[in-house]
């Protein structure tokens, strides 16, 4: 799958999130690239995330579409996040050990504290397999800071993407 108008987005070496840390060695380890109007990740779901024995587990598909509406709401509304809901369609099945895009878009910025998202996860011959859309909280780092959602690496990373241009 063609990566060439995408730009790469910095993330922490030391990440250990199941869906986006590096330092994850049983994660997805995802790492996400920018078109300025969406946010892509390319994910091969290895056999040990199986649900049927030759299909990704659906709980890996939706934190796969959890971390790219997330991530997208980050890097393009420049703002950190909480997931308020999600729904999840599961529209084709998703064979494990086969590469996968997930994409995500901003659906609608609501207010300066809440927007909607979608994720699609496409297979190798570009069908949606599964849909998301989400609510999620939008916060600055100002009121991050005061919630205490995140540690102060995660803040100096935070300024570090926002330097990263659209």
């Amino acid at each position: 799958m063609d990566k060439s108008s995408y730009t790469l987005l910095p993330n922490r070496t030391d990440n250990r999130c199941f869906g986006c840390g590096p330092a994850n060695p049983h994660g997805l380890q995802m790492q996400f690239y920018t078109n300025g109007e969406t946010v892509a990740s390319w994910i091969t779901v290895p056999p040990h995330l199986c649900g049927w024995s030759n299909l990704a587990h659906g709980g890996i598909l939706f934190t796969a579409l959890d971390e790219i509406m997330g991530r997208t709401l980050i890097y393009l509304l420049r703002r950190f996040i909480l997931t308020k809901t999600m729904t999840v369609e599961y529209l084709k099945p998703v064979p494990h050990s086969r590469e996968l895009k997930v994409e995500g878009r901003i659906l609608e910025v609501r207010s300066e504290r809440e927007a909607m998202a979608e994720g699609v996860i496409i297979n190798d011959a570009g069908e949606i397999c599964t849909r998301a859309t989400g609510l999620w909280a939008t916060f600055t780092a100002d009121a991050a800071k005061k919630l205490g959602v995140a540690d102060e690496e995660t803040f100096r990373w935070f300024e570090q993407l926002m330097a990263t241009k659209r």
